[in-house]
């Protein structure tokens, strides 16, 4: 297990928007984090009130949009126009091309939001879109978001790349078992978790790059996501 502190994270207020980049992102730029395998971009994104991403394009990628608080409204080049809520999971294939825009529709709270992007393993594939929402995901458990072919209820995405998150009370635990041949990458949106006798707190994350045991117990209320990916 090694740790990748919230602090050590790129860093740009751009004023409308907050963000900290795990990996190398816009003017952010280091070697030692151009990604973790296919796992690409988890920004940290806070929009203010009234403001958001215009309408762009994107191609050959496979976004994840997790609302931590707050609400953002989607709209996209399919048709599909969504206000995406506290809790709620948002996917989005851009295939061999999307156009859409992210703004925060309210006029008096700030959204906080993890944007993530992974690399598919098939490029000029179909546009899609996906959501799941908060009242989907029990508590106390892992929910897995995505997965290669969309098994136990996930969205299918195109890469061999599985999300899952948990919702955490204050002293619950949960584990997950790191296969062989496989990697993890753990990131805390929220709250304080011990992870194998390490503290981490919002924003922290961890990864793992051997088989093993992930023990993890929420010291206040909390959520994790945690990548299971391919070596």
């Amino acid at each position: 297990m090694k740790i990748r502190k919230s602090k050590e994270r790129g860093h740009a207020n751009h004023g409308w928007l907050d963000t900290y980049h795990t990996f190398s992102f816009g003017d952010y730029y280091d070697p030692e984090w151009m990604g973790f395998g296919s796992l690409r971009v988890i920004n940290d994104d806070i929009v203010l009130p009234g403001e958001g991403f215009g309408m762009h394009p994107h191609r050959d990628m496979e976004i994840i949009t997790y609302v931590i608080s707050g609400q953002l409204e989607h709209k996209d080049s399919m048709g599909n126009g969504r206000i995406i809520k506290a809790g709620d999971i948002q996917y989005m294939s851009a295939g061999r091309g999307i156009r859409h825009s992210e703004f925060n529709p309210s006029s008096y709270e700030s959204v906080r939001l993890l944007q993530i992007w992974i690399q598919p393993d098939a490029k000029d594939v179909d546009p899609s879109y996906a959501e799941i929402e908060r009242r989907d995901v029990e508590k106390g458990a892992w929910k897995l978001v995505t997965s290669k072919k969309g098994r136990d209820g996930s969205i299918g995405i195109n890469q061999n790349a599985e999300l899952s998150i948990a919702h955490l009370d204050k002293s619950q635990m949960i584990n997950f078992d790191l296969k062989r041949n496989r990697k993890a990458w753990l990131q805390v949106a929220e709250g304080e978790l011990v992870v194998n006798g390490n503290t981490l707190n919002a924003g922290d994350a961890a990864y793992f790059t051997e088989p093993g045991n992930i023990d993890i117990e929420a010291d206040s209320e909390a959520t994790v996501l945690l990548f299971d990916l391919a070596n």
